[in-house]
This record gives structure tokens, C-alpha cells and sequence, in this order.
């Protein structure tokens, strides 16, 4: 019998989990992510040109105390979440309990710290007289503030995928209000990547772990090589 490499192959390519595990593992943790992220850039980006062009009494503790949101503890966000969506919370009618919305707003607290901080920083950091021409030239405040964000666009890039590693690696918090469900066939309802590592590894799937862990690191490295990326052609462009 000729010999078939055709019939090995799926011995070579067999995964330790079943069809669609990880794929719907995948796409939870991205649609939460990516979600919480991008609400949170709808939030963090008007606080951060507010505070970038405007003096107000009390500035200082404002910025204090988003320095502290990032590097709040994420259970206790976790816990906070899971008071507030609880049925004695105030959003208990909603009956978002262990859904993806929950994580949404979990990911949401953890995000939005680092993206208005680091994004604060680079509107404040451009040029001042980048702002005066753009008044000397007839800008209104809007017109103003476009510029300065053109000006700082790679500095909000930066923060915002800084948010978004934020959350696409946390697991505290998303597994208190998340609960790490999957349903009867084994396809993820709640469960991220993070949280199914942490309960593969507790359960001695090492193999599944590992690939799990492998994925992860690839959309972090993938997060990674954009901020590089664009470091490089901030300093080109300077």
C-alpha cells in the first residue's frame, strides 16, 4: 500500500479542545475588548481635550485620580461591576449578570484610565505655538483643538491600543462578572482567553493551555508591533 501523507495530516494538525473552542474563545474576548475600548476612546478623548485646554479649580486631583485608575486593582473593579449588575444593584433590572455587557463595563473602568491619561499627555505635549498660529489664523476653539489632536493623533494611537492591551489581558475582573460560562457543546459565552488559561492550567490541560496562552501572546505582540510601528513614523515624520 503506497504510502499517503495526505491521511496523516489530520493526526498532525489534531488540537487538544474541540471544534470551535477556541474560536468562539476568540471572538468573545475580542468583542469584549474591543467593545469596552471603543467607548472608552469616545469618553477618554473629550475629558482629555477638556483638560488639555482648559483650567479649572480642583485639575490636579482630577488628573490624580486618573493616574490611580491605572493601576486600580482589577478584581476590585470586578467587584465593584458585580455590585452594580447584582439584582440589589442599580442596574439589577437589566439582568446583565454574567453576560458579555458586564465584562463590557469592567473592561470599560479598565480602560478608560489609561487611554484619557496617556492621551492627556499628548495633547499637552504639542507645541504651544502650534495652538497660537492656529489662533492667530482666525481658528475658532474647535478648529483649535483639531489641529492639536492631528498634531497628537500617533500620541492617541498609542493610548488607545495601551487600553486596549489593558483589556484584552485581564482576567480578574472579567471572570468575577463574567462566570467563565461556555454552553452545552463547549462554545464560549462568557469565557475570554484569559480566564479559559487560567481554569485549562488549574485543570492540568497543559496542551490547551499552551495554545490558548500562544494566541494571546500573538495579539499582544500584534498590539505591540503597531505602537512601535507607529513610534517609527512619529520620529520619521519629525
Amino acid at each position: 500500500m503506497p504510502f499517503d501523507p495526505v491521511v496523516l495530516l489530520p493526526l498532525l494538525v489534531e488540537l487538544p479542545f474541540e471544534d470551535g473552542y477556541v474560536q468562539s474563545i476568540i471572538s468573545v474576548s475580542l468583542y469584549v475588548s474591543c467593545t469596552a475600548v471603543a467607548l472608552s476612546t469616545l469618553v477618554s478623548i473629550p475629558v482629555a481635550l477638556l483638560m488639555g485646554f482648559t483650567e479649572f479649580p480642583g485639575k490636579q486631583f482630577v488628573k490624580s485620580i486618573i493616574n490611580t485608575g491605572m493601576g486600580f486593582p482589577s478584581v476590585v473593579v470586578g467587584l465593584l461591576v458585580l455590585f452594580t449588575v447584582s439584582n440589589q444593584g442599580p442596574l439589577g433590572p437589566l439582568d446583565l449578570i454574567f453576560t458579555k455587557e458586564a465584562m463590557i463595563i469592567s473592561q470599560f473602568v479598565l480602560a478608560t484610565p489609561p487611554i484619557t491619561a496617556i492621551s492627556l499627555a499628548a495633547i499637552t505635549g504639542v507645541d504651544e505655538n502650534v495652538r497660537d498660529a492656529a489662533r492667530v489664523l482666525g481658528g475658532t476653539r474647535l478648529d483649535t483643538a483639531l489641529v492639536v489632536i492631528k498634531e497628537a493623533r500617533y500620541g492617541i494611537a498609542t493610548a488607545v491600543l495601551a487600553g486596549f492591551g489593558r483589556a484584552i489581558s485581564e482576567v480578574g475582573s472579567v471572570l468575577i462578572v463574567g462566570g467563565n460560562i461556555t454552553s452545552a457543546d463547549g462554545i464560549s459565552q462568557t469565557r475570554t482567553l484569559t480566564t479559559a488559561i487560567q481554569l485549562e492550567a488549574r485543570q492540568g490541560q497543559y496542551d490547551t493551555a499552551l495554545v490558548l496562552g500562544a494566541v494571546l501572546v500573538a495579539l499582544v505582540l500584534l498590539v505591540n508591533a503597531i505602537v512601535v510601528r507607529l513610534g517609527d513614523t512619529e520620529a520619521v515624520n519629525r
